[in-house]
């Protein structure tokens, strides 16, 4: 056997592997069975005759054969799609295939993005990765996707990020919280709070951090989290308060079933912003869509992920 005999589809399957180091997401996101992923597998390294992972306890690790196989099985990607992108452009707006990948805070208004635009060009076919901060950057950089809905652009890499919508971070307790009915909350004393917080990789747990350092504090973390759902839940269990995003708790807080806390500088506010590499050259349906996001986003994200802003209903 020999590594020219690998088909595309196994390569798309090493790389979703090697991207999440994980069978069963690499499964779920090509829709495939996870005992047929792990056939693919099998088949490429018997292709390339070394082992592309390892397992070590319940975490899988790529080899270093498989790190060299992954830059050029990227490269072969890479390469696809910007033909891909080609075709698009001759098509026009007929057809076409966008891949977009948004921030897991962004999931509770992205599918009405997409929604609304699927409504003008019902021929585009839509392709949505949701992941935290730090996966999307990699699937941004790594030419995987077109465009990543997220807060700052990824710094090391050469990006192009143009905002689109406000973004407020706002710290939430449960109703009967001792600190719900105060106003002026020093930063010093919010600190001392149980906090439940995103996993590390996370936009909104880096922001936390940044707003923390710059008053000087360090915030006592009961626990983190990787899903804003279970930080909601457990906030609303009385486990402890969360600095979290105010498109996420829009709900919560209309029926008091969360409340916004009184903090000193809160909220902290940032951008939505739609970001692809500099160097992506974006297919008509591609540029259609950042275009829309442009255009539109505001005006959705304010109406299905809550007002922007701290004034609502504490």
């Amino acid at each position: 056997m020999s590594i020219r005999h690998v088909t595309l589809r196994q390569l798309q399957v090493f790389e979703a592997v090697a991207r999440h180091l994980s069978f069963s997401r690499a499964a779920g996101e090509l829709h495939l069975s996870q005992p047929g992923v792990s056939m693919q597998i099998r088949e490429i390294e018997q292709s390339a005759g070394l082992p592309l992972f390892e397992r070590v306890g319940k975490k899988v690790f790529v080899t270093e054969a498989g790190r060299h196989l992954l830059a050029t099985a990227r490269g072969v990607l890479g390469s696809l799609k910007d033909a891909e992108a080609a075709l698009d452009a001759l098509k026009g707006l007929r057809g076409g295939l966008i891949s977009i990948a948004v921030v897991s805070t962004a999931r509770y208004f992205a599918p009405y993005l997409l929604a609304r635009f699927r409504k003008l060009h019902p021929e585009v076919e839509l392709r949505l990765a949701v992941d935290n901060r730090d996966a999307v950057a990699v699937l941004l950089t790594d030419n995987a996707v077109d465009l990543a809905i997220m807060g700052r652009a990824p710094k090391t890499h050469d990006a192009v990020a143009e905002a689109f919508a406000s973004h407020p971070l706002v710290i939430v307790a449960a109703p009967d919280h001792p600190l719900a009915a105060r106003r002026g909350i020093p930063v010093a004393a919010i600190a001392s709070e149980a906090f439940l917080v995103r996993e590390p990789g996370s936009g909104t747990r880096s922001a936390m951090q940044q707003f923390f350092d710059e008053h000087g504090v360090a915030p006592r973390v009961a626990m983190e989290m990787s899903s804003n759902e279970t930080i909601k839940q457990a906030v609303m269990a009385g486990m402890g308060v969360s600095f979290i995003s105010r498109h996420t708790v829009g709900f919560e807080l209309q029926h008091r079933r969360l409340v916004l806390l009184d903090v000193r500088g809160l909220p902290v506010m940032r951008e939505w912003n739609v970001v692809h590499l500099a160097a992506k050259r974006l297919s008509p349906s591609a540029y259609a869509f950042k275009s829309y996001v442009l255009a539109h986003g505001r005006d959705i994200v304010h109406a299905y992920a809550g007002v922007e802003g701290a004034e609502t209903t504490r």
